[in-house]
């Protein structure tokens, strides 16, 4: 995340195709480290993978909070179908959003 290339820091997926319809995916976001998803994350590596012809246009994303199924049609849209779930319960102080003017 902290490179000189990347001065405003930056997100990356790390993608195991495993088969044409299955991949493996890892996220890294900035500033926060590995999450357990990303539906944009899979979303952009699927329609990379398919478009270089590594996968086929229908493909399960498997990640640590699940998985993804993520399908990239003819017109160039992507559809993507996967369970929600609550993995954080919190509050946020009102103050913070107050002006500072």
């Amino acid at each position: 995340e902290n490179h000189k290339f990347f001065p405003e820091r930056v997100n990356v997926n790390f993608a195991q195709i495993i088969t044409k319809n299955k991949i493996r995916l890892r996220v890294w976001e900035r500033g926060a480290g590995e999450t357990l998803a990303c539906g944009t994350g899979a979303c952009a590596t699927v329609a990379a993978s398919f478009k270089k012809g590594l996968t086929d246009s229908n493909v399960q994303v498997l990640l640590d909070g699940g998985s993804l199924d993520v399908q990239f049609l003819n017109d160039g849209h992507l559809v993507m179908i996967g369970d929600v779930s609550r993995v954080f319960d919190g509050t946020i102080d009102k103050a913070i959003f107050k002006s500072k003017n």
